[in-house]
This record gives C-alpha cells, sequence and structure tokens, in this order.
C-alpha cells in the first residue's frame, strides 16, 4: 500500500506539472462552462431585447372592410408598421422574402357566427423558421385577442348581458411550487450532464499522458525498471488520473452553483420570478459519490485504451470513440420527465447522473441508488480486471504491439488469429 501511495503522488504531482492537464482538468470546469453559460444567456437577453424592440411589419388584406376599427387599433407606430396590401399572393411572398413579417387576412364570419353584427375571422400568414416573424405573429394574435375580450364586453353591456354569461367559465392560476423548487429543477436539468462532461475532460488528457505521454518522452520503461509490481504502478497511475476527473467535476459543480445565480439574473427579472439556486445538504455528498464512480469508470476505460498508445496523438485517437460513448446518455437526459428507475440504475453513466439530478431535486430513491452504486462499483472492477490482464503481456507493456485495443481483445482473448493483409498492415 505504501508503494501505491508514494507513486500516487508521484502521479500527481508530474500531472499538476503539466500545463494541458492543468487547463483540461481544473481550469476548463472553472472558467470554461460558466463563461459558456454566460455568453449563451446573454445571447439569449440580448435576441429578446432586440425581438421586443423591433417594430412588427405587419401586411393587412382587406381589414378597412370587414372591420376598420381592428384595422385602426393596429395602427401603432411603437408597435406595428402596418401597410394595405390588395394582392394576397404577393402580400404572402413578400412573408416568405423576409420583407413583411406577418400578413393578416380579414374575412366576415361564416354560418352561426355571423349573426353577432361586426364579426370577423383572421388568418396570420408568418415563417416559423424567422425569429422576427415568429415574435410578430404572436404580437399580432395578442392584439387581436384584446380586442376581441373588449368588443366582447361592449357588446355584452350593450345587451345587458353580464359578464359571468358571456365568459361561460374563468381559469385561474395558483401556483404552489416555491421559487427555491423551481432553482432545484433549473440546476437538475444543467448540473448532471455538464457534470458528465466536465468529469470525462478531466480523464481524458491525464489518462493519455501517464502512458502514451510517457513512452513518447521516454519515461515509460524508466517506470517500470522500478522495484514494483506492475500492477501497483498502474494502479498509482489509475488514482491519479481517477482523482483528477473527481476534481473536475467537483470543481465543476462548484463554479457553477457559484455563478448561475448572476448569469440567470437578468432573464428571472424579466419574468418576475423569485429563484433561490439552492441544493438539498444531502446532494452535496450523493454529487461527491457521483463524481467518484463515473471518473472511476472513465479512468478504468481510458487507460484500458490508452495502454496501447506509443505518441500522445495516437491516444487522442484510440481514446476519443470511448470519450465520445460517455456522452451518449446525456443525450437522453434532456427529457425532464426521465427519473431514475431500477432499470435504468443498470445503465452506465446515466444511472450516475440520474442519481445525482434525483438528490439535487431532494429525492432520494434508495434502492435505486444502491443499485446503480453496487452496478458501477462492479463495472468498474471489470475494467480494472481487464486492464490487469493486458498489463500480463510484455510487448503491450513496453510499446511494441502494433495494434488497439480492438486487436488485441481479438487475438490475446478470443484468440482469433489475424488476417495476413491485416497483420502485415500492422
Amino acid at each position: 500500500m505504501r508503494d501505491i501511495l508514494t507513486l500516487y503522488r508521484h502521479e500527481l504531482r508530474m500531472a499538476f506539472r503539466e500545463r494541458s492537464i492543468v487547463v483540461g482538468s481544473i481550469l476548463m470546469p472553472l472558467v470554461l462552462y460558466p463563461t459558456i453559460l454566460w455568453l449563451a444567456f446573454t445571447a439569449i437577453t440580448f435576441v429578446q431585447g432586440q425581438t421586443e424592440g423591433q417594430v412588427a411589419r405587419v401586411v393587412v388584406h382587406n381589414a378597412a372592410a370587414v372591420h376598420p376599427a381592428l384595422s385602426n387599433a393596429l395602427k401603432v407606430p411603437a408597435k406595428f408598421q402596418v401597410v394595405n396590401e390588395p394582392d394576397a399572393r404577393r402580400a404572402a411572398d413578400l412573408v416568405r422574402a423576409g420583407d413583411a413579417d406577418v400578413f393578416i387576412v380579414f374575412a366576415p364570419a361564416a354560418g352561426d357566427t355571423a349573426a353577432l353584427a361586426g364579426n370577423f375571422s383572421a388568418t396570420l400568414t408568418f415563417d416559423r423558421s424567422k425569429e422576427r416573424s415568429a415574435a410578430a405573429r404572436a404580437r399580432v394574435a395578442a392584439a387581436i385577442e384584446t380586442f376581441r375580450e373588449d368588443w366582447l364586453e361592449r357588446e355584452a353591456k350593450a345587451r345587458s348581458v353580464p359578464t359571468a354569461a358571456w365568459s361561460a367559465f374563468t381559469l385561474a392560476d395558483r401556483d404552489v411550487s416555491t421559487g427555491r423548487q423551481i432553482g432545484a429543477r433549473i440546476l437538475s436539468l444543467m448540473l448532471p450532464i455538464f457534470f458528465v462532461i466536465m468529469v470525462a475532460i478531466g480523464c481524458f488528457y491525464p489518462a493519455i499522458d501517464t502512458t502514451a505521454g510517457e513512452r513518447e518522452r521516454g519515461t515509460w520503461e524508466t517506470m517500470l525498471t522500478l522495484s514494483v509490481p506492475r500492477t501497483r504502478i498502474v494502479l498509482a497511475k489509475y488514482l491519479s488520473v481517477a482523482t483528477l476527473g473527481c476534481l473536475a467535476g467537483v470543481l465543476n459543480v462548484s463554479a457553477m452553483l457559484l455563478t448561475i445565480r448572476p448569469i440567470l439574473a437578468p432573464l428571472v427579472a424579466r419574468t418576475g420570478e423569485r429563484l433561490e439556486f439552492a441544493v438539498s445538504p444531502w446532494s452535496l455528498p450523493v454529487a461527491l459519490l457521483g463524481a467518484v464512480l463515473l471518473a472511476g469508470f472513465a479512468a478504468a476505460g481510458m487507460m484500458m485504451f490508452a495502454v496501447f498508445a506509443r505518441t500522445f496523438k495516437e491516444g487522442q485517437a484510440m481514446i476519443t470513440p470511448f470519450y465520445m460513448l460517455l456522452f451518449i446518455p446525456v443525450f437522453f437526459m434532456q427529457d425532464p420527465e426521465v427519473t431514475l428507475t431500477t432499470k435504468r440504475a443498470l445503465l452506465p453513466v446515466m444511472n450516475v447522473a440520474l442519481m445525482i439530478r434525483e438528490a439535487i431535486l431532494g429525492r432520494l430513491p434508495w434502492a435505486q441508488i444502491t443499485v446503480t452504486i453496487l452496478s458501477s462499483v462492479a463495472l468498474i472492477a471489470v475494467c480494472v480486471r481487464m486492464a490487469t490482464v493486458i498489463l500480463r503481456f510484455e510487448d503491450v507493456m513496453i510499446g511494441s504491439f502494433g495494434g488497439s485495443f480492438g486487436r488485441f481483445f481479438s487475438s490475446r482473448i478470443l484468440g482469433r488469429t489475424p488476417k495476413r493483409g491485416a497483420e502485415e498492415g500492422a
């Protein structure tokens, strides 16, 4: 155990001297994603402000003949720029070309609705692929709806009809959620995804540097000459890579928790909501456990592939497929209704991310969390066991094996003889 701890401390010291590892495992979690979030939400706020300040370019057809009062109601210079166009086809072409935002066709009411004097129908033509057109359509629809309600109320009063009679029913909202619950909901959708990404990034460069990087620098053979069993050397390297990956995940969560409130403050202020981005005390140890499990699996998998590389560039190419596979469960995390179930607790990476999401929301399904921990530990044990099998082969350790993990697994584990052409190509 003393040998492993000594080598472990040595690996960490060497890792912190490498600029690529420091940038990828420490600076990126602290700076990159908070900066990306700030830029994204600043851009959203800017676009919303620009859209709200734009004057909607509205083309109307047959408005004065059907309902002149509504046509006059739309002529508000601060919100609408109304142009009458008698040719309906040309007006639609203006919307498609982007020269107009919305095209309104007014028509007299048909059927039983025509019995009410002044009733009408309106058709809005817009381009949903353009943000300005979609925003103008919503603004025009709101103006027509406001005009409709005022008109119905005036007609009802003229006929001495009470509001409750013509309204038929009323709808009132009563939100029982608190600002803290909404904030936890937002965090549960964002933090687990970034958590997985940053743990993977935190393991990526150290996994390559401790294997292919040392071969490229010529220090790998020197390390193997130590009077220490090889398994202890590789175990110390594995623990150092897992530590850096875990550190990246913890730093990422800490940076997000510290910066998300000021980042979202402009958007929250526009809605009038009072959000509290606070997490349950139980979520912190669960997040730390999740970082350990994720980093343990990512480090074991990446080192298992990187041990076959002879250069840093070759190591990047060998690890990248596994690195990308780690992100596949992230796509399923986009749905907020996906929760941690017993079956999902058996899925690598996704189970840990969902466990963290449940903890942030204040839910702790201990049965599913236990399954997640056991399945993750079992998977890590399988990867570490596979690494020990790989280390038994001298040509792999000294870097003379001309192939990747796939070729090794096929020839040495499954016992398949490679084809002659493939053998010569390698």
